[in-house]
């Protein structure tokens, strides 16, 4: 944790950086590639250091969306192939990240809560489009 690093991506184990060691973190960048890497001290700790932090549930993200997406092709009975699988996924993964990135510029938040907002967006959305059911 205490190389200079331009990009580190926790992937293995929740809770390893904290605030006990995040003010030693070097890093400009950081991609939660692991479930909850960061605890919400070390979050609070790197943000004031200027650390910018792609929150795990839009970095990982990729294993629920390929579930989805063998979900609905076993549903459908239909499947893709596997250039035609990482294309879509690529893309919604790209798409969710710019929506995100665009929230946190233009509400001037940071990436965690911006993916938030976006999040409860998209579900109060849907909410919508299907209307109320009693």
């Amino acid at each position: 944790l205490c190389q200079r690093f331009y990009l580190f991506i926790p992937a293995a184990l929740e809770g390893v950086i904290n605030d006990k060691n995040a003010d030693k973190v070097k890093a400009r960048y950081i991609v939660e590639a692991a479930n909850g890497p960061l605890t919400p001290g070390a979050d609070a700790i790197l943000d004031e250091k200027g650390v910018l932090i792609v929150p795990d549930f839009l970095a990982n993200s990729g294993g629920v969306i390929g579930s989805y997406f063998e979900w609905a092709q076993n549903l459908g009975g239909f499947f893709w192939s596997i250039e035609e699988y990482n294309e879509r996924l690529i893309r919604i993964m790209k798409e969710n990240f710019k929506k995100v990135w665009g929230y946190s510029e233009e509400k001037n938040v940071k990436m965690r809560r911006a993916a938030f907002m976006a999040a409860i967006q998209r579900v109060a959305d849907a909410a919508r489009m299907r209307g109320v059911f009693l």
